[in-house]
């Protein structure tokens, strides 16, 4: 069976002062505290969200 591709993402800076879509991005995310780094499988809508906000999000390497 075909491997599915993650994306792992940390949560660096705060929602605080930004948009209301960006903070529902960020909760989209599955992002609960700052500085947390979650696994996502690595699909257009995921790149989509963390596109939204490369301000406050970042994408580690594997």
């Amino acid at each position: 069976m075909a491997e599915t591709r993650k994306i792992r993402i940390e949560y660096y800076r705060s929602k605080n002062s930004t948009p209301a879509k960006h903070k529902a991005v960020v909760k989209g995310l599955g992002f609960t505290r700052l500085n947390q780094i979650v696994e996502r499988v690595d699909n257009e809508s995921i790149r989509g969200m963390v596109k939204t906000i490369p301000h406050l999000v970042r994408i580690l390497e594997n």
